[in-house]
């Protein structure tokens, strides 16, 4: 197993020389033919997602881990869709900008160029295998992707499917590797892979991506969870505020994106406590409430049974479920506190009519998504104008944020001359 993860790594790394050179139009019609054979394979994919299905129902997989492994023909669509939608995005590679001239005469300037050679470790999510390799090819980089052993038949299939593309490019098939066990003892090895590998990006729970950021060689992109808040300030317009909150929490629940707590300010609770709770419990949301919030219910006839009293530790869970925990503060000041406090760096969003008060959420809150007005769903790459993104980084190095081809890119300095020297 430790030859194998280190050959197809090895692998990688010439692959990635290749990738590193092609042009736009080579890779722009290198991902076309990725999104047709995925179409033309859709029954087969689906045939192999099915094996994966069975496994993990029997293994007693269900909910929301159980709708992310699933090849649905919308979740097959919307891999085509975002296969070709970074196609046609600009190439990232090879422009070079900010170019001054210095005193002494020399022209310098920054020419974006691709990392190398990316790993992938992740659950679940055989979509995350396209988009991937997708924005990696398109950032001129060979990735190599290990998903979990939930989705190893699905993974295989779509790994397969690129090869073939790739070959009929004449193109190295390693410049996109699947690996092709799940056997855990891969993970730890391609973590010690550092002459080979140049970034690892986890995409799963919380303890998979500290394990893999705690023994790693290789530089990581960490994403530890996602607890979003949705904050509804004293100007907030009711109805606004409610389908926003019923969107965060309930549209799809077992997302990083999806809200976990709502904030609401006192003088919110008169016109916009009422229909948020009406709302959101007949979406089927379970209300983990403080003292006040349950008062202030109470003096509203809301049925007690509705809602449960918040635990301490309610307030900074991701509950990746539909639960919501819901605190009522008596300030912008007391929300933000809240915030710094509890939140994992993800997304925030305000809802407000004063212009000044969402100025100041947006400075003062430093998560990688601020949204106004709008849902926490849209921290998504696909819906940031990405075409799709291969994590959500919530630390500041070296990207933050969801990550599209650009973000996996650097640059190095060029530099022009004609005969200075260093006096």
């Amino acid at each position: 197993m430790t030859s194998s993860i280190r050959e197809i790594a090895a692998a990688a790394r010439q692959a990635s020389v290749v990738a590193a050179q092609l042009d736009g139009e080579t890779k722009r019609r290198v991902l076309e033919a990725i999104a047709d054979e995925v179409e033309k394979q859709a029954d087969h994919l689906k045939a192999e997602n099915a094996r994966d299905l069975e496994a993990a129902a029997a293994n007693g997989l269900s909910g929301a881990p159980l709708e992310r492994l699933a090849l649905s023909d919308k979740t097959l669509a919307g891999m085509v869709g975002s296969l070709r939608e970074v196609a046609g995005q600009a190439d990232p590679v090879g422009e070079i900008t900010e170019m001054k001239r210095r005193p002494n005469g020399l022209l310098v300037g920054r020419m974006q160029i691709p990392l190398g050679v990316i790993g992938v470790i992740y659950e679940s999510r055989p979509n995350v295998t396209t988009d991937a390799a997708a924005l990696c090819l398109k950032a001129g980089n060979a990735v190599i992707l290990r998903g979990g052993s939930e989705a190893i038949h699905s993974n295989r299939a779509l790994g397969e499917t690129m090869a073939n593309v790739f070959s009929r490019f004449g193109l190295p098939e390693a410049i996109v590797s699947v690996v092709p066990t799940a056997d855990r003892e891969s993970v730890s090895e391609m973590l010690k892979l550092d002459e080979f590998i140049d970034l690892i990006i986890p995409r799963g729970g919380e303890s998979l991506i500290r394990f893999v950021a705690e023994n790693s060689r290789i530089p990581v992109i960490k994403h530890y969870k996602g607890v979003c808040h949705v904050y509804i300030d004293a100007e907030a317009d009711p109805k606004l505020a409610t389908d926003i909150v019923v969107n965060a929490k309930a549209q799809r629940p077992g997302v990083c994106n999806a809200a976990e707590t709502l904030l609401i300010h006192h003088d919110a609770i008169e016109e916009c406590l009422l229909p948020i709770a009406v709302a959101l419990v007949n979406a089927g949301v379970e209300m983990r409430v403080c003292p006040r919030t349950r008062e202030a219910l109470a003096a509203r006839n809301f049925p007690q049974t509705k809602i449960r009293a918040a635990k301490v530790e309610d307030y900074g869970a991701e509950f990746l479920d539909l639960i919501l925990a819901v605190k009522v503060v008596d300030s912008f000041e007391q929300a933000i506190e809240h915030i710094r406090a509890h939140g994992s760096d993800h997304t925030e969003s305000i809802v407000t009519n004063n212009h000044r008060t969402a100025m100041r959420f947006i400075r003062e809150i430093n998560s990688s998504v601020v949204v106004v007005n709008a849902s926490t769903r849209f921290a998504d790459g696909q819906q940031l104008g990405l075409g799709a993104e291969i994590g959500i980084s919530t630390t500041k190095l070296h990207s933050y944020g969801p990550m599209g081809a650009e973000e996996l890119t650097t640059r190095k300095f060029v530099v022009l001359g004609d005969g200075q020297i260093r006096q």
